[in-house]
């Protein structure tokens, strides 16, 4: 029986990496799900900050701040910590996010292997940090041209792109192959975690997923 099951296992991995003929698993669902647990997490890191910055601000200590200053620090301490904690999740031994591991999901590269943290950040710098620092930055521009009498061409032009990408990410995710952009450009992709009775001997090999 256990035979049986690490057979059918090496067929489905086969089939999630493309080489036997079918279209790799899309996922799609799945990985919506956990990026949203993933972002309970991160709602819980900011609302840690908020508790230290709101007295800061009411204080008048953040005042003086300038709109690059401001935008800058909210990226040092919101931003760059959710990147990394992501990316150094989806590179330990896990493969995964908090979120992913719930919907038994994990990142590996193009020959099914764990990714380097390095990549990881790549990664997540580009499906995370990317859209939200291009949304900060939206935000400080309509806020630092609101006196002037016309908004500035440039300020749509970047408030359109911070809500473009996250719909790009997304709707990729129904695309093809589901492998989303970033997916791509980094040569990473999602694939199901097989369960522990049916998981697949490391001696096993595995094939280059198609790019």
């Amino acid at each position: 029986m256990r035979a049986v099951r690490q057979a059918a296992a090496v067929s489905s991995r086969l089939r999630i990496e493309g080489v036997i003929g079918v279209v790799p698993q899309r996922h799609a669902r799945a990985r919506i799900i956990a990026w949203l647990i993933d972002w309970c997490c991160v709602i819980a890191w900011a609302g840690v900050l908020a508790a230290v910055c709101v007295p800061l601000y009411l204080t008048g200590a953040l005042h003086s701040l300038p709109v690059l200053a401001a935008n800058a620090l909210s990226a040092v301490v919101l931003v760059v910590p959710v990147t990394v904690g992501l990316a150094a999740l989806e590179s330990s031994r896990h493969a995964a996010t908090i979120g992913k591991r719930v919907m038994r999901l994990s990142v590996v590269n193009n020959q099914g292997a764990r990714i380097r943290f390095s990549r990881a950040l790549a990664r997540n710098g580009l499906k995370v940090a990317a859209p939200w620092l291009v949304g900060h930055a939206a935000v400080y521009a309509i806020t630092g041209t609101s006196a002037t009498a016309a908004t500035p061409g440039w300020v749509w032009g970047l408030t359109g792109a911070a809500y473009v990408l996250p719909v790009v990410w997304i709707l990729s995710l129904f695309v093809a192959s589901g492998r989303t952009p970033y997916d791509h450009l980094t040569r990473t992709a999602v694939r199901r975690t097989p369960r522990p009775d049916t998981a697949v001997p490391a001696d096993q090999a595995t094939v280059a997923l198609p790019s």
